[in-house]
């Protein structure tokens, strides 16, 4: 099988993490924990949701047959399997089986009724895999996770995300405009409204600027207590919420790097990048963020769009005067890092960038001193 053969990463002298040298395997498993479990000792405020009108509760079904054979059939059978060593195509052909596919249904349903995710789908491995076109790959922040689970529990939660997808866009608590491994919207539909608020401003002699921003370590940042509270908000079934503060409680994993594995580390805050249900958790969690957002910059009387993918997003300011674009830009930006501070998130203002798109105007350049940006 292809998955079992080495892939070395880049040679290099010590790994840095906090501007220190790692230069034992001790020492080097500390750093990439603490890169990728950055959530766990973040302050968090949970009062913030109270701005959050609750949606009405929706009842949860039992899963159906046709559930799990339409999330099978679509599964890679070259992926990668977790600790159980089991490949879609084996799973595929047992559930072929109609007993081992309803006995499967029962098990998920039971989870379900019972809050409770067994520990052995909470174990996970954690392949550390770098970053590309990175210059250098001497600190910790050059890499990235890639959690491998195991098979069955990947199945069950590919059609609980699924779910919860449908669920979502019925009672519209995702914001709007979020965008990207959501149901129903995709990156055509943010080309085609970029497209048209650009043109449409250039029609009244509007200059649109738009501001990037990214969050840093998005995935690892998760706090999970915020999550839970966001699910009852979005008026998911007491069932669904009580089985998600059990599925993200007491989680572990190991590390790889090259040929070394590290020992059992508990990861109680973060989202797995290689859970199917990691896409819709996290534009759960970002929603409240960007409805509170929406609402400060209204109060505050500036007209700004915001379009939000899974980690980063933009602004968009149209106005005659770039100066008072520029404003209005600068001005979003600081409240925006201040509400992200309190749902346990930072922005990484070194990937912050500021695109204009103009007709005959020539623009001054924009000063992003103040956050550390940079400017195109």
């Amino acid at each position: 099988m292809s998955w079992v053969n080495k892939h070395k990463l880049p040679a290099i002298k010590a790994i840095k993490h906090n501007n220190q040298l790692y230069l034992t395997i001790d020492n080097l498993w500390n750093a990439l924990h603490s890169t990728f479990n950055t959530a766990l000792h973040c302050w968090v405020d949970i009062n913030i949701l109270d701005e959050i009108v609750d949606k009405s509760s929706s009842s949860w079904t039992l899963f159906s047959k046709e559930e799990f054979k339409s999330a099978i059939t679509n599964c890679n059978n070259s992926s990668t399997p977790g600790l159980d060593k089991l490949s879609w195509s084996h799973l595929k052909i047992i559930l072929k089986d109609d007993v081992c596919l309803s006995n499967l249904i029962s098990i998920a349903n039971t989870y379900i009724d019972l809050g409770y995710w067994p520990s052995h789908f909470k174990r996970s491995t954690t392949i550390i895999i770098p970053k590309p076109n990175k210059q250098l790959y001497d600190s910790s922040k050059s890499f990235r996770p890639i959690v491998l689970l195991n098979t069955v529990g990947k199945l069950i939660e590919k059609v609980i995300g699924k779910r919860l997808q449908f669920l979502t866009a019925l009672n519209n608590f995702i914001y709007s405009s979020q965008l990207e491994s959501l149901k129903f919207k995709s990156m055509i539909d943010i080309g085609m409204a970029l497209t048209h608020i650009i043109h449409s401003n250039w029609v009244k002699n509007l200059s649109s600027s738009t501001l990037v921003f990214n969050i840093a370590q998005f995935f690892p940042s998760l706090n999970h207590c915020i999550l839970i509270l966001i699910l009852k908000k979005a008026g998911f079934d007491n069932y669904v919420v009580n089985f998600f503060a059990n599925y993200l409680i007491s989680r572990k994993t190991n590390y790889f790097w090259n040929n070394f594995t590290s020992p059992l580390s508990d990861i109680n805050v973060r989202v797995g990048q290689g859970s199917t249900l990691s896409p819709i958790l996290l534009a759960l969690y970002l929603s409240p963020f960007l409805y509170i957002l929406e609402k400060c910059l209204k109060n505050l009387k500036i007209p700004i769009s915001i379009i939000s993918f899974i980690d980063n997003g933009l602004f968009i300011s149209q106005s005659k005067s770039l100066h008072i674009s520029n404003c209005r830009l600068l001005c979003s930006y600081n409240v925006m890092t201040n509400l992200l501070k309190k749902f346990g998130l930072i922005v990484e203002h070194s990937k912050t960038e500021v695109y204009r798109s103009q007709g005959s105007f020539n623009p001054p350049p924009l000063d992003l001193l103040s956050i550390r940006g940079t400017v195109l």
